[in-house]
């Protein structure tokens, strides 16, 4: 679902009460699923798909990645099935033609929260194919699996927050020279959105990342990366029902990613696809 109900109460008596009433059904409503580095915990209702494009570009070296994600809800809103095909070029390998990464094939259930409830809570699962090359730098080099938890709250009209925990078990990672090692990563992030309008909202989210990356014959390596991100988004919706919602965030590293610099670009294209 696309859209965040605001809980404000409204006088039940009197024809004061029914206009208001009447105002608040007709008023558009706020941005709801279209945060950029974290995951809010709303799945897809039922008859509407949502194609998601997002640029990240680095600073220095000509590096950058693209994923294209395509969400649609399966016999309801309850479960969500999805796939992000990831293109990346790394810094490292600036000189080299793009490439495919590992693409995700995805499943969440909504386990707790509907349209207009306070909190939500989603978990997802992920199978992550090893498409992407590792040699090249644009793949883990072996089949994949992710949890991630994601939960999000109203905590009034104009703030909502959304919270994630997450985690990446490859068994048979490999580097650029083959060798192979298991790497375990985990993610935790966090976003504030303040919904200074209806279709203008503004974004802070923080992200913290453990990765280990292989480093020789059963043996790895681990890195820290800690993000913070402002950002803005807005959303345009037409008769037809498509909501288009661009937006644009710069990641900022800090502690041990102190010196990080990115730029963030989001599309999102949302659209019924039943009745």
């Amino acid at each position: 679902m696309r859209r965040l109900l605001l809980l404000v109460s409204l006088p039940c008596t009197g024809t004061a009460a029914a206009q208001e009433r009447t105002a608040a059904s007709t008023a558009p409503l706020p941005i709801q699923d279209n945060s950029f580095l974290v995951e809010e915990a709303y799945n897809q209702e039922w008859g509407v798909v949502q194609h998601i494009s997002s640029l990240t570009r680095m600073r220095g070296g000509g590096g950058w990645e693209y994923a294209f994600t395509q969400e649609w809800p399966v016999a309801g809103q309850r479960h969500q099935l999805s796939y992000t095909l990831p293109v990346s070029r790394t810094a490292a390998a600036a000189g080299s033609r793009a490439g495919v990464g590992d693409v995700a094939l995805n499943y969440r259930l909504q386990l707790g929260g509907t349209e207009g409830s306070a909190v939500a809570i989603a978990p997802r699962v992920t199978v992550l194919l090893p498409t992407g090359s590792s040699r090249r730098g644009l793949g883990a080099g072996g089949a994949g699996v992710q949890v991630n938890l994601p939960f999000s709250a109203v905590l009034s009209a104009s703030l909502v927050v959304h919270s994630n925990a997450g985690m990446t078990y490859t068994p048979g990672a490999r580097d650029a020279l083959g060798n192979r090692a298991p790497t375990t990563d985990y993610t935790v992030a966090q976003s504030v959105v303040w919904l200074a309008r209806s279709r203008f909202n503004v974004l802070l989210e923080a992200v913290w990342n453990r990765t280990r990356k292989v480093a020789g014959p059963g043996r790895t390596e681990p890195s820290t990366e800690v993000l913070l991100s402002p950002g803005i988004r807005g959303a345009v919706d037409f008769r037809s029902g498509l909501q288009v919602v661009p937006g644009i965030a710069f990641p900022i590293g800090v502690g041990p990613s102190r010196g990080e610099r990115r730029v963030f670009a989001y599309l999102s294209f949302e659209h019924p696809f039943a009745k």
